[in-house]
Formats: structure tokens, sequence, C-alpha cells
């Protein structure tokens, strides 16, 4: 006889201050920082109002802490972790870092996020590699379209592990295999999964990764990392770097002594006045907040909320506009509705709901979190059916 079990949800609700009767689900735009960090983000201003009360070690024991956590999340070594103010940063690094030659090709695919492009589009310009765009060839771009577009001369691929405009997730452990068999590398950009969906840097293979620190990291605006790998990160040309990049520049009563010599490790790419108080203090706290309820617990909420989203979608009126295979996609699922026309009708349609959602290259962009519920989705699918 099979005894019935009751399964209780936490209700992580209470983690974060109440929202204005709306239901948001733009994670993948702006999240909402949990009250831990916007506490962290009011002590860190009372340490510029009253600097007195400033730990001496702050400097640098509060960035150790922020490579800390992110390492552990990404399954990487702390050393290894550049802390920036947005995935952009890293990406310039990486362009900027490598020795190319004009015939290099750099892969980056249509309709990517446009950072990409900012980064890399320059450099040809410059004369110093060429950029191929790749196009899906289905409704989605796949793994296999940029695997099939590497060539003798591809030096790097550049792309998102989630697509910012559908949700579409590659298979970067196939990708990086693939690009490392002809000698280039991959670059990642997991602005729109890191926080969101659990992930082990080393397995997917990649060369480089970089994120921003406002989405799934529940991070401010301006934060972010960049990670490299230790062989890759040695294939980075130096480059200039913050002064705290200086081996023992921790010690302040010491700091025109020495050699004046760079550290080996991935902080010579740290953004200058690293330390921001106001800005990695509540990010260290979100961090802290994600590892001790788990990534894994956020993106097992995310998939069941997306479930009901796509069980439940009014079909005369919407279609799918991510993958349908959840194994194809990241943290979060778009729509769109059946006239291409209507879709900015409907995301109005929505705000004046209540219900907060981006509204992406002509789809809904819907991005959950712990603090969505059944209630949420049921707003949303009303909103959507009427």
């Amino acid at each position: 006889m099979k005894t019935q079990q009751t399964i209780t949800k936490t209700d992580w609700r209470s983690e974060w201050f109440e929202f204005d009767d709306v239901a948001y689900m733009n994670t993948a735009g702006q999240a909402a920082i949990p009250k831990v960090a916007v506490r962290a983000a009011q002590a860190a201003i009372e340490w510029k109002k009253y600097p007195h009360k400033m730990p001496d070690s702050l400097q640098f024991e509060l960035t150790g802490r922020v490579r800390e956590l992110l390492a552990e999340m990404i399954g990487a070594q702390p050393a290894e972790i550049a802390l920036t103010t947005g995935a952009s940063t890293g990406m310039a690094a990486v362009a900027q870092g490598i020795d190319w030659k004009p015939t290099d090709e750099v892969l980056i695919a249509r309709g990517e996020f446009p950072a990409h492009f900012a980064t890399w589009l320059p450099m040809q310009e410059a004369g110093r590699l060429r950029v191929r765009v790749v196009s899906p060839r289905g409704r989605f771009l796949t793994t296999d379209d940029l695997i099939d577009a590497i060539t003798p001369n591809t030096r790097l691929i550049s792309t998102s592990l989630v697509r910012f405009d559908d949700g579409a997730r590659c298979d970067a452990t196939r990708l990086s295999a693939a690009i490392h068999k002809v000698g280039g590398m991959l670059l990642l950009d997991g602005a729109q999964c890191v926080g969101g969906m659990p992930m082990n840097i080393v397995e997917l293979g990649a060369d480089f990764l970089v994120a921003s620190g406002y989405k799934w990291l529940l991070g401010p605006y301006g934060t972010g990392f960049f990670w490299a790998s230790g062989k890759s990160m040695a294939a980075l040309k130096p480059m200039p770097a913050y002064w705290a990049a200086i081996e023992g520049a921790s010690d302040f009563s010491k700091l025109s002594g020495g050699e004046m010599k760079l550290k080996k490790e991935a902080c010579r790419w740290d953004m200058p006045e690293t330390a921001n108080f106001f800005n990695l203090a509540p990010l260290q706290a979100s961090l802290e907040f994600l590892a001790r309820v788990g990534v894994q617990t956020v993106w097992d909420h995310n998939q069941e909320l997306m479930a009901q989203i796509i069980e439940r979608l009014p079909l005369d009126k919407c279609v799918l506009a991510s993958p349908a295979d959840p194994n194809l996609r990241g943290p979060y699922v778009c729509v769109a509705s059946r006239h291409a026309a209507e879709t900015p009708k409907a995301y109005e349609k929505l705000r004046a709901a209540g219900v907060i959602v981006s509204l992406r290259e002509g789809a809904l962009r819907i991005a959950p979190h712990l603090y969505n519920t059944e209630l949420d989705v049921d707003r949303l699918i009303a909103a959507l059916t009427t």
C-alpha cells in the first residue's frame, strides 16, 4: 500500500518587498533585488555617510567574497573571475587581448544581442579580423547552425548561452568541442542564464564567459563578471589594469614598494574602483541568497511555471515563440500573437492588466522568478485570453 506524501512548497515571496499590485515577470529585463540586497545597499550608503565605520579590510574582502560566490555558482575558481560592470567588459577584454590575424574569423549569429556586434564589428572595420554572421536555418538558431559554419579560419565563436530574443539555449559542450578541433575558442554570453540555470563552466568547455549582474544574479545595474579558463587567460595579451591587480596591493602600508608586477589572476581585468560598495555589497547579498536557496531551486520553479504557461496558452490568439523542447530553452519563455501586428497590442494589454513582461523582437518575453506563483500565471493567461 502506497503512503501518500504531502509536499510543502516554500513561499519565497517574503524574501522580496511587495510589488504594487502587479505580476512582475521580467527578470530577464531587470531583476527585483531581494530584501537582503536592499539592506546591504543601505548599509553601504551608511559606510559613506560615516566613513569611520567602514572596515579597513572591506576594499579586498568584499571583492574576494563576490569572486568566491560567483566561482562556486559556475563551478570555477575565484582566481578566474574578473569583476566588471556588465557583459560587454569581458567581451572587450577578449577582443583586445587576442593576437588576431586579418584572416581570423569570429562567428556571430544573426539576431544576437547587440553587445556582440558592438564588440566585433569595430575590430573588423579596423582590419584586425573578419566577422561572419550565421543565419539560423530554421525558426530558432541551433548549435548545429554554428558548428556547420566553422571553418579552419574560425578563431572564435561569440554567442549567447541563452538567447535574449527567444530563450533558445545552445549546447555549449558540443559547440566548444567543435571549435576546439580547429584551434578556435568559445566565448559564451551568460547574461540570460547565470543564476537562473545550473551550470558548470568547466563541463561546458567554454574558454570565456561573460555575464551582467542585474538579471538572474539579482544584483544592481552596473555589475557583472568575466570568467576565463586558466589556459585561455594565459593566451590574452597584457593590457593596462586597475591598480588593485598589482601584487601586494592589499597592504596599504607598503603600496610604493615591491616590483609592481601584475597578478596572473583574472583580477587584471577588473573594472577600476572594483570595490564599489554601493554595487558589490548588494550583489554579494544576492549571491549569498542564491547560494542558500540554490540555483537549481530557481530553475525548477521556473520550469514549472513555464510548463503551466505553455499548457494554458490560448492557441487561438497566441503561439509559442521559444523552442517547445524544454531542453532547448533557458529560464524563461516567449510567446507572440498569431498576427505579428497584434503582439505590441498584447504587450500593452498585459501592462494595463498589471502583468509586467518584456517586448523583444516581436515576442512577449515572460521571465518569472521565485517571487512568482500560479496566481501570476492565472493573471497572465487571463490577460492574453481576453
